[in-house]
């Protein structure tokens, strides 16, 4: 199996940070392709007055540099995607027009009645993705981009690759 698109979709919290890290780091030793995705809650008519589409581009290069150099970003050249709609049917279908070989999200990792109440975006794009999804979760003591970014997996590690490739 070959990654060389990944989807990651984000709405700028501490587990959707820790996703963006991972993926980043694995299309940076893969070099694979990254389409980073937001999909926010707000829509209708003036959707492009409360939430510009070059706010989203520009937020989430500075996540990206937080903790990429310079050179990383560029070898990275992500593309940057912002849709309207419900947030796992637009994940799932952006993977299928982007033709994503994994989708790298963050899950909250809610139970009981919030997670009856509010649902799991993450458990509807499991269910519905043409692709793999690896989920992960940031951890309870990331209470920033650095602490998130200091406690995820090598990528290396994670895949079984050792350090020749």
């Amino acid at each position: 199996m070959t990654v060389d698109t990944i989807l990651v979709p984000t709405d700028f919290s501490a587990t959707s940070d820790a996703a963006l890290h991972y993926a980043t780091k694995m299309a940076l030793t893969l070099g694979a392709r990254v389409y980073l995705m937001h999909v926010p809650g707000k829509t209708g008519e003036h959707f492009e007055a409360s939430f510009p589409v070059g706010q989203f581009e520009t937020a989430a290069n500075k996540r990206l540099l937080s903790f990429l150099t310079k050179d990383e970003l560029e070898r990275l050249r992500p593309e940057y995607v912002l849709r309207v709609g419900t947030p796992a049917e637009e994940v799932v279908r952006y993977a299928d027009v982007c033709d994503a070989d994994l989708i790298i999200m963050g899950t909250h990792g809610r139970s009981g009645i919030a997670h009856a109440v509010m649902g799991s975006v993450a458990e509807q794009v499991v269910r519905s993705a043409p692709c793999p999804v690896l989920l992960v979760r940031a951890p309870k003591r990331a209470a920033t981009t650095q602490g998130v970014a200091a406690a995820v997996p090598t990528v290396k590690k994670t895949l079984g690759l050792n350090s020749t490739t």
